[in-house]
């Protein structure tokens, strides 16, 4: 055997291009077989998703678009607005998944509630909706209706999602709701006309939503009416949807209800949405829809609608070279992100970063290229915590949060990306315990070098920013030296989520602190809270204690 190796050797050290045309050909021939193989898996795939599923009566569904011969099912305009398309590569949610098992996404936080009746004309949930007849599946509906604020989430035909406040419709047997997913075959995504519906189990941040309006509550009539809502509107048969339209077409933000009045307007300092009322008051059923609070002419049902409050939206870099640097520095996953979002449109001006985060950049934040001492912007983040890298900056922005929340965020962050989600098998795994060993005695580090070599610092606890913004976010300009302009306070508040935010359902069903990690977190927060108030500060927040 050796000997053939040695001749094949010394012949092709003889003739090399021999040698190299070889090893061409051999390549070529595997690229060959190897296109061969994902040709015939694709193809097998697709006469999968175009071959059809059962309808549950033995009946085959034609093509992908679920049409049961005898009883055609026709798509008709869908209720709400259209979703944009989603892709596996690019989109949030789907950035959260890896790493998920299907029985990891199966529900949720969301109580399966039974199978319901649904009408093309008349829809059984008649919020938001959208389809995907190759990759759906119970949980991906789910988190787009928990998104979107919606209490239901309700999924047909194996690929299509309905989002809704209210069911409208009779129930159905459980033999009517048997369509597999079309994006995981194990589980069940309605049938013909049937919805598989769930009840969404939201967290308390989870805006309340008619479609794409935003739910904002019940207010008292303003003393001014006209100069508070400039357009008023008689509708007859008054609805939320009509209301909310008339306003959107205005590119107005604010569609108030009041019995057959609609007015639309904008948040200003004669209405300023901080007030709420009993929505008791509020609770009177509208001409056009019996479903529907519409409210009364002294208290009236306000919701902000899709058009852009443009009155905060105009940002720069400052017009000459600030003369003192001011950092906005936090501890990972204290809100960093999002009090940048906030600061930019309260001031106006572009925050700057003591890093570079290029998807940062291309969401907006145009400050993040500058060289952190350029001073053209007007404040910097900065994570860092050490002395030399503190004394550099002449004043700063603390932010804070508690840190059972930051350390969770972080991890997050840290496994799914800005919006992401860490996977269970990271949650479970040795990465979780070794992220709270290195990362909780740095939460208390960072704040008290801060506080220590900062020369001057102004406290800012994430939780009473998200509570009492309008303040809060006063404060803020006012440290920066600028001046206060309340109609672009109000604007902050309409668009204050930015991209920033996670989605409402996705929770982790159970607390991924030991009680060995509590002890320990629990002496840090103490040791933080005692040096606040040593420097005449206030102390932590009451929820920052043990859970």
């Amino acid at each position: 055997m050796v000997r053939p190796l040695l001749r094949l050797q010394r012949y092709f050290r003889r003739k090399p291009v021999r040698f190299f045309t070889f090893i061409l050909v051999y390549l070529m021939a595997g690229s060959l077989v190897f296109l061969h193989a994902g040709f015939m898996s694709d193809t097998t795939a697709r006469g999968r998703d175009s071959g059809g599923a059962g309808d549950g009566a033995g009946n085959r569904v034609l093509g992908g678009h679920g049409l049961v011969p005898g009883n055609i099912r026709m798509l008709t305009k869908r209720h709400g607005p259209s979703w944009p398309k989603l892709d596996d590569n690019t989109s949030s949610w789907n950035r959260a998944l890896k790493g998920r098992s299907s029985k990891d996404t199966e529900e949720g936080c969301a109580k399966y509630i039974g199978c319901y009746m649904d009408d093309t004309q008349r829809r059984a949930l008649r919020g938001a909706s959208f389809f995907d007849y190759r990759k759906m599946t119970i949980f991906r509906c789910q988190d787009n209706c928990a998104e979107r604020g919606y209490l239901y989430a309700g999924l047909e035909f194996g690929a299509e999602c309905y989002c809704g406040h209210k069911i409208q419709a009779p129930s159905a047997s459980e033999r009517e709701c048997s369509m597999e997913c079309k994006g995981e075959r194990s589980n069940v995504c309605g049938g013909a006309n049937r919805l598989s519906v769930y009840r969404l189990e939201l967290s308390q941040e989870s805006a309340r939503r008619y479609g794409s309006a935003i739910f904002k509550g019940c207010f008292r009539r303003p003393d001014n009416v006209t100069l508070a809502l400039p357009i008023t509107t008689i509708i007859p048969n008054m609805s939320v949807e009509n209301c909310v339209d008339l306003c959107t077409e205005q590119e107005l933000s604010l569609a108030v209800l009041a019995g057959k009045h609609c007015l639309c307007g904008y948040p200003t300092p004669h209405f300023a949405l901080h007030d709420r009322e009993d929505e008791e008051l509020c609770q009177r059923r509208c001409p056009g829809e019996e479903f529907e609070s519409c409210g009364t002419e002294e208290y009236f049902i306000v919701y902000q609608t899709q058009a852009q409050d443009n009155r905060c939206m105009d940002r720069r870099f400052l017009p000459g070279r600030s003369k003192q640097l001011v950092a906005l520095a936090s501890f990972p996953g204290a809100g960093n992100t999002w009090a940048r979002h906030l600061i930019e449109l309260a001031t106006g001006f572009y925050t700057g970063s003591y890093y570079f985060d290029g998807s940062l950049y291309n969401k907006g934040f145009k400050g993040e290229r500058d060289h952190w001492k350029s001073g053209r912007t007007i404040c910097i983040k900065t994570h860092e915590s050490g002395r030399k890298e503190i004394e550099a900056f002449d004043a700063a922005i603390l932010v804070m949060r508690n840190p059972y929340k930051a350390l969770m965020a972080e991890f997050n962050r840290k496994y799914g990306g800005h919006i992401g989600f860490a996977s269970q098998a990271h949650w479970k795994g040795r990465e979780w315990p070794e992220f709270v060993k290195n990362y909780a005695p740095w939460w208390a580090s960072h704040t008290l070098d801060w506080l220590s070599f900062g020369k001057r610092v102004h406290v800012v606890h994430f939780e009473e920013l998200k509570k009492d913004l309008f303040v809060q976010l006063k404060n803020i300009v006012l440290f920066l030296g600028l001046e206060v302009s309340e109609d672009r306070l109000l604007c902050v508040e309409g668009q204050k989520d930015g991209n920033f935010k996670r989605s409402g359902l996705r929770k982790l069903e159970y607390d991924p602190y030991t009680a060995e990690m509590r002890a320990t977190i629990d002496d840090l927060i103490i040791t933080v809270d005692h040096t606040l108030k040593q420097r005449k500060l206030s102390g932590v927040p009451e929820d920052y204690q043990r859970r």
